[in-house]
């Protein structure tokens, strides 16, 4: 077994949780082997080495070692491994190994997720504590081939970042490029994990994240049997995700939990959300101002009704309303959560109301704004839907010129857009294939 700890101690390495603390006391040598991103440093502290003060001789020593409680011998050479995963510490006395328990857990420090919320996954979320994130990580991945990177970013002050990754699953490429464009960043300071994800953007002008943002450990757990890279920043409550596809964007963690069909309708509905948030208000003006002739007769004559006391042409009407839509929902963002609820609403219901009394918009148009803000919700990545927000506003300029003909050539060209969008050198426009295969393997 001292040639396996041997190989273990090679093998982990490349981690830069993995700590071999070396102890000569008199004549007791001790080599500790531990992660302390799982076990307490102090618990070690106390129970072993401070320990070995109060005993005479090395005999001494082993009598007081194997009374503990939380000591035991490995049976075979897997269960070293197996138990420096989940927060034990080998020790190597002589020619013998002991597994010492002195797991760490802090899950019940934590807040609850906020942002990306689930219905059946865990509700808890990351903390501003680098160490403690990787804590929750390593017990909620507890592979021997998870490697942690500790990389500090150049800046004043520096701040601490780190890469985890499964080493057998991992795409080494993508590894290269990610700690290539890592080294090359060099801000004055990273005030976030949201601020990092900006600056390792190559396109610095690209509307669509290409790198994931989350709170949450089992979505992090599920990327990395994937074999995607984790990015971890201190100060910071989320991590980064890479490579991303859009597809990761659009899935739920309730996806992976709820039966085959009920989550294949959940992405289609949010898709479908997409597609109103991005193009009706673009169709609305369209069919209103091109080709009211695809309406049915009855339904041409409600909506010309509707809009005969309008003073503008639809597209004015478009922008007031989506301007308005946009101001309540970021209103409802940085509002205090006591009094956001009640102020979009009541300043919802107010301003529709009155600009439909007032004739500034039709009733069509207070239906179909409120179908767009609705949808856009559906999205559970607050990145993405804060993207799609701003996306609609070429269509709705297409359609003011062009019609349906601007629709479909703005549609061709956000579609060539996507697909030439690359994460670390990894196709971007993924919609949905062989995500739930991998699911099926966790």
């Amino acid at each position: 077994m001292i040639e396996a700890f041997q190989l273990i101690k090679k093998q982990l390495s490349s981690s830069s949780d993995m700590k071999e603390e070396i102890v000569r006391i008199q004549n007791i040598e001790l080599e500790i082997l531990y992660l302390d991103s799982v076990c307490d440093e102090k618990k070690i502290k106390d129970d072993l080495i401070i320990s070995i003060l109060k005993c005479p001789g090395k005999e001494e020593f082993k009598d007081y070692l194997t009374s503990l409680l939380d000591i035991s011998k490995p049976e075979k050479d897997e269960d070293i491994l197996q138990k420096l995963m989940i927060g034990h510490a080998c020790i190597q006395m002589g020619n013998e190994l002991f597994l010492f328990s002195a797991k760490k857990v802090i899950n019940n420090q934590l807040g609850d997720a906020s942002s990306e919320t689930a219905i059946y996954g865990s509700q808890r979320s990351f903390s501003d504590v680098i160490d403690t994130n990787l804590n929750l990580i390593r017990n909620r991945y507890p592979s021997p081939s998870l490697v942690y990177e500790k990389r500090e970013v150049s800046g004043l002050p520096q701040t601490e970042v780190g890469l985890i990754y499964d080493s057998l699953l991992v795409d080494k490429g993508v590894l290269s490029e990610l700690q290539t464009q890592l080294a090359s960043v060099k801000p004055d300071v990273i005030l976030s994990a949201a601020h990092l994800q900006r600056l390792l953007t190559s396109r610095k002008y690209s509307l669509f994240p290409i790198l994931m943002i989350t709170e949450r450990p089992d979505r992090v757990a599920l990327n990395l049997k994937q074999g995607k890279i984790v990015i971890l920043v201190e100060g910071s409550p989320f991590v980064l995700i890479a490579p991303a596809t859009f597809y990761d964007f659009i899935s739920s963690m309730d996806d992976t939990f709820e039966q085959l069909w009920v989550g294949f309708s959940l992405v289609v509905l949010r898709y479908i959300g997409i597609f109103i948030t991005v193009l009706l208000p673009g169709i609305y003006i369209s069919l209103v101002s091109f080709n009211p002739e695809l309406f049915q007769a009855q339904l041409a004559f409600s909506i010309a009704g509707s809009r005969a006391g309008i003073p503008y042409p639809s597209y004015i009407e478009v922008l007031i309303m989506m301007f308005l839509i946009d101001t309540l929902i970021e209103a409802s963002i940085r509002l205090p959560k006591s009094i956001s609820a009640a102020a979009t609403t009541v300043g919802g219901l107010i301003l529709g109301q009155a600009a439909q009394q007032a004739n500034l918009v039709s009733n069509i148009m207070i239906i179909v704004t409120s179908a767009i803000g609705i949808a856009n919700f559906v999205v559970p990545i607050n990145a993405m839907s804060f993207a799609l927000r701003i996306v609609k506003y070429p269509f709705i300029l297409l359609a003011s010129l062009f019609g349906y003909v601007g629709l479909i050539a703005g549609l061709f060209c956000l579609i060539l857009y996507l697909n030439d969008l690359k994460s670390f050198g990894k196709p971007y426009l993924k919609v949905f294939i062989g995500e739930q295969e991998k699911f099926g393997k966790l």
